[in-house]
């Protein structure tokens, strides 16, 4: 009976939705594109879980440029695409290498990747009425994370990274310049994790490291936007 009830209810919901969606794009009374050039900072809040050696991991910030897309369907509901790629160096932090006759707490180098984690949200935006010039939303939604161009270092032999599907949540406002130009201000979350294999087997025969790394970074956002 609850998941009848919850199935009318939402079914209700999206048909209201549908039709305030259909009524505004009829009156054409709002711009229903924006498209965003920010600079981003990219912070991972990273942990790890490395078999055999143990130890943490540790991966750089980075700071890249990023474009996004935005479609109104009502003056409140959207949808978000964001498109960047950004490098990364890696190192585990306090690894025991003894069993290969290295010190018990070391620094392994594994050299760099590069990440593009294409992420789409659905937002709800507040204000939406023309004359309001702060703007603040909220949102929600999942993102591909593609692991790409891996150097390995000058330590292992070679360094995989498994693609990996995560969710995303995010806050921001824009401050509009008038009914076309604003300013913007981003913070995201992606709550991303990727299994990793490191092959050091030109330290050690058969020695090949696995780990689960939570990479979970900060996408932290500064730019200009326009509608039309």
């Amino acid at each position: 009976m609850k998941k009848i009830v919850f199935a009318l209810v939402a079914t209700s919901l999206l048909m209201t939705t549908v039709t305030q969606a259909q009524e505004e794009i009829k009156n054409n009374d709002f711009k229903r594109w924006q498209v965003r050039l920010r600079g981003i900072a990219v912070v991972p809040n990273e942990s790890a879980n490395i078999g055999i050696i143990g130890g943490d991991v540790a991966i750089s910030n980075a700071f890249v440029p990023e474009l996004d897309f935005t479609y109104f369907f009502t003056k409140n509901f959207a949808a978000e695409l964001i498109l960047g790629t950004a490098k990364h160096d890696v190192n585990t932090v306090g690894s025991d290498i003894s069993a290969i006759g290295g010190p018990t707490s070391f620094d392994v180098d594994l050299g760099s990747v590069m990440l593009l984690p294409p992420t789409l949200t659905a937002q709800y935006h507040f204000f939406p009425l023309k004359e309001k010039k702060f703007k603040p939303y909220v949102g929600a939604g999942i993102n591909y994370t593609l692991f790409y161009n891996v150097k390995e270092g000058d330590v292992v032999k070679d360094v995989e990274y498994d693609n990996a599907i995560g969710f995303a949540a995010q806050i921001g406002f824009d401050v509009m310049f008038d009914d076309t130009f604003f300013v913007n201000f981003d913070v995201k979350r992606l709550f991303l994790k990727t299994d990793v294999s490191v092959n050091a087997t030109n330290l050690a025969e058969g020695l090949i490291i696995p780990a689960q790394v939570e990479i979970n970074p900060w996408i932290i956002g500064l730019g200009f936007g326009m509608k039309f």
